[in-house]
Order: C-alpha cells, then sequence, then structure tokens
C-alpha cells in the first residue's frame, strides 16, 4: 500500500481532542469486540491516553507492542494506524530485514525470495526477529513505546517465549501488548496477490500446501487483543476512522 499523510499529527486543542479520542476508542472497541479482559481493556485505554497526551515528550511508561498474524492479515495497515494515533514507533520486519534476508539467503546459496525452506528457517528467520526486537528494545530503554509488526507466529504459540519478552520488557519498565490479526483465506490471498511481493510467490503457487497448517478460526493462546479483520473489516473501519478524524481535525 503507499505511503500517504494521515493528517492526524498537528496540534489541536483539548476539546477537539476529546472528540477525537472518542471516535478512536469506538473504532477499536468495533474491531477488537466487546470488552471482554483486563489486557484489552487497558490496551485501548491505553491508546486513547496516548492520543489525549500528544505534544508530551512520552507516556510515564513505554509499551512495546505485537501486531501479529498471518501473511495479507493486514498486519501493516493496522500498525500503521496504531502509529497514528500514538506516535509510537513503527517498526515493521519487512521493511527493517527484507533487503538483510534476502542478501544472506543468496550468499547461503538460496533463493533471496525463500520463506519457507529449512534454510530459511534456520539460518535467516532468527536474525531478522533478532534485529527487530533488538531495535524494538533500543526504543523501550529511552522511553519511546514501539509497534512491531511481523507474523510472530511460532512465537505467539509459545507461552514460554512470551514469558521470556514480557521480563525482558519488565526489566526496562515497559509493558506489552499482544494483538492479533484475524482474517479469512480469501481475503488473505487478495491482500497478498494486491501487493505483488517476490517473497510471496511460493505461497500463492502452493496455497493449498501453504494454508494447510493455517488456523484462522482460533487465536494463539498468547495474544491479548484479537482484531477481526475478516472480509477486510477492520480495515474497512479504519479507514473509516481516518476519514472522520480528519474532518474532526480540519
Amino acid at each position: 500500500m503507499k505511503n500517504r499523510d494521515s493528517g492526524l499529527t498537528r496540534s489541536i486543542g483539548p476539546a477537539t481532542s476529546d472528540i477525537a479520542a472518542e471516535v478512536i476508542e469506538r473504532s477499536l472497541m468495533r474491531i477488537t469486540g466487546p470488552l471482554a479482559d483486563v489486557e484489552q481493556t487497558r490496551f485501548i485505554s491505553r491508546v486513547v491516553q496516548t492520543w489525549r497526551k500528544r505534544g508530551q515528550r512520552r507516556s510515564v511508561e513505554p509499551i512495546l507492542t505485537l501486531v501479529c498474524g498471518y501473511a495479507g492479515s493486514g498486519k501493516s495497515e493496522f500498525s500503521r494506524f496504531l502509529s497514528e494515533v500514538t506516535g509510537w514507533a513503527l517498526l515493521d520486519k519487512d521493511s527493517m530485514t527484507c533487503a538483510m534476508a534476502e542478501r544472506l539467503l543468496t550468499a547461503l546459496g538460496g533463493d533471496p525470495h525463500d520463506r519457507h525452506t529449512e534454510l530459511y528457517l534456520r539460518e535467516v528467520r532468527p536474525l531478522e526477529y533478532r534485529c527487530l526486537l533488538e531495535t524494538a528494545f533500543d526504543n523501550l530503554r529511552v522511553g519511546t513505546s514501539a509497534i512491531l509488526s511481523a507474523p510472530f507466529i511460532a512465537e505467539m504459540n509459545s507461552p514460554g517465549w512470551m514469558s521470556h519478552l514480557t521480563g525482558q520488557c519488565s526489566a526496562m519498565g515497559a509493558d506489552v501488548g499482544v494483538i492479533w490479526i484475524r482474517c479469512d483465506l480469501t481475503s488473505m490471498r487478495r491482500h497478498i496477490e494486491i501487493r505483488r511481493a517476490a517473497r510471496d510467490a511460493w505461497k500463492l503457487d502452493n496455497w493449498a500446501a501453504y494454508t494447510s497448517g493455517l488456523d484462522t478460526n482460533n487465536s494463539p493462546p498468547t495474544a491479548h487483543i484479537n482484531v477481526d479483520n475478516r472480509l477486510g473489516a477492520a480495515i474497512s473501519v479504519i479507514d473509516q476512522t481516518r476519514v472522520t478524524l480528519k474532518r474532526i481535525l480540519a
């Protein structure tokens, strides 16, 4: 998707900010469903309060937010929206590590666009996630919240991994929020086809084999919040919210 000026970052008065905050809160509740637990309630409150405090240097304590899901589920677009309304640093795995992964795979004698073989999974993927997390930690250490947009499939299904990450962030005085973007297979394929990324060629050419290992009906046990983007519902709400906020802030 092309870059665009969201128009959501200029200075505004308290009254206008409060109106916009209500729009953001309602939109988040629409795409995450009824507030079912304390983690979901805390996270939405954190986003809204961060919006209200725009202009201050930072929140009292930073938060690391993982936006996870399968390829084509809508992670990048949802992450951009969160970054727009909070000012939190946006770290996208593909943007940060794709060039490095392609060069390393080539050096190892593999296909630069491979994302499914043992070579990639053993030699390259761990380094991608290490780079992503270390950059996030650099932000957290100086009090800057960060959003990580990446699949995190294996990690989300490992309570031990999540417990370790939470402990690392806690030692830096930071919270952790985990969002899972749920999407249907038809919409995911359409999104993948639209972006036309070389790294997705194998998925599209072997769609049945690729999707046979995906569980689109359930969220990982470690997810705090589920965003329902089936049939593009969540992204549609986000686009409507951007239009509404621009009108309010005009």
